[in-house]
């Protein structure tokens, strides 16, 4: 089905994620990132215990904001509470894509014959950095795009439909709130209020049936927090939800707004971890592939619309993999706002009965570096539920930009 490619496959062998709590008030509060991590990168090793630790050629560890305690080389720093010593880390950042490109990075450096078994990992503990918690958060903001930013939020408060600012010569704002932008694709492709809360209820609805027939018991392993407790399920979903419901809660980032704390997603705490190896390694060491890594895509456009991102990158990503969107059998689009998704899934031409089949980040949590490494856990466990062969992970990321990958299952 996909295009021949030269030198092994990528394949993943193992895939873990941990519950998602609530930042700041949630079930994860207390536990350090790095820790965190470890527990789900230790969880996925031993899914495959005839692979040798000392062999992995390198741990990546997505984050999208590596800040207090996610700093100091995470990704390093995890492989050495594992005892993985002779492990190399590092820590990669492409905001709420930073554990799809820790695999893509694996994916090329497995093709090129340079790395046979590598951890694509990410993690981001919210309440860890967040609100009190301001140590390590960045404050280089470039002072050339404060106008931009001066700009876009009259252009908020004043309710006018966006405009792309390039068109007369001046910068976008880089630094946008992910809710203005959401705002702003609302506007574009006219998505209404009842749409996007109409949506948030699927999701929360898809959630709350999955829970009820166990299947997140297979997606999430369960967590020890430092006074010895486990934490077992999302903190995220709700039972009951309705549109109705949601319709009652205030817009969050404009007076006269669409966007809802209902119909976006929550911050969050979480951590996932997948094993990636080639297809050659996994034979000798006669471990299953759960599934092939087939291709990817990266796409950007303006910071303003960053939510559309999927779009453009699910396109390369299938162009690279000789394949369209009819062979796609289920998709993990990451709700940031159900504000995106909607034109998204729109202009993909996917049906919505094919998309986060299980609920989405709306319903189950996004906590930034987990989220790529978590869908594809989620896509596995989907493709296996529902014996299907062919999904794709996608999202939107912060500055303007979007990633995807290809997957097809193998057992």
């Amino acid at each position: 089905m996909a295009t021949a490619v030269d030198g092994p496959d990528a394949v993943i062998v193992a895939a873990a994620r941990s519950p998602i709590g609530r930042a700041g008030k949630g079930s994860l509060r207390e536990l350090r990132p790095d820790d965190l991590a470890a527990q789900i990168v230790r969880a996925a090793l031993d899914q495959v215990p005839s692979l040798d630790p000392s062999g992995i050629d390198d741990l990546l560890m997505g984050c999208g904001q590596p800040a207090g305690e996610q700093g100091y080389g995470i990704g390093r720093a995890v492989g050495v509470l594992l005892g993985l010593d002779t492990v190399p880390g590092a820590t990669v950042q492409r905001y709420c894509a930073s554990s799809v490109q820790t695999t893509r990075m694996a994916m090329h450096a497995i093709r090129s014959g340079e790395a046979d078994v590598i951890v694509s990992a990410g993690v981001e503990c919210v309440s860890r950095y967040g609100a009190g918690k301001s140590d390590g958060m960045p404050d280089t903001r470039n002072p050339l795009f404060a106008e931009a930013a001066r700009r876009a939020e009259q252009r908020g408060a004043g309710g006018e439909p966006w405009t792309d600012p390039r068109a007369d010569g001046a910068l976008p704002d880089l630094y946008i709130a992910m809710g203005q932008t959401a705002e702003n694709v609302a506007d574009m492709y006219a998505v209404s209020r009842q749409a996007q809360d109409e949506y948030a209820a699927l999701s929360q609805n898809r959630a709350e049936t999955s829970i009820k027939s166990g299947f997140f018991e297979r997606d999430i392993t369960p967590v020890t927090l430092p006074d010895g407790s486990l934490v077992t399920a999302d903190d995220g979903p709700r039972p009951g939800v309705t549109a109705d419901k949601l319709a009652a809660l205030s817009p969050v980032f404009r007076e006269n707004g669409t966007v809802t704390a209902g119909n976006c997603c929550p911050l969050n705490d979480g951590a996932a971890a997948l094993v990636v190896m080639s297809d050659r390694r996994a034979a000798d060491l006669g471990i299953t592939p759960l599934a092939r890594v087939v291709a990817s895509g990266v796409s950007a456009l303006s910071p303003e619309i960053m939510g559309l991102g999927p779009v453009e990158a699910v396109r390369r990503a299938l162009g690279h993999a000789g394949m369209s969107v009819g062979d796609v059998d289920l998709i993990e689009l990451n709700e940031a706002f159900a504000a995106q998704v909607l034109p998204c899934v729109d202009e993909l031409g996917i049906p919505v009965d094919r998309v986060n089949v299980h609920g989405g980040a709306i319903a189950l949590g996004h906590p930034f570096g987990q989220t790529g490494a978590r869908m594809t856990t989620t896509l596995i466990h989907a493709l296996q539920d529902a014996d299907r062969s062919v999904g794709v992970v996608t999202m939107c990321a912060a500055g303007g930009q979007g990633m995807a990958l290809v997957l097809e299952r193998t057992s």
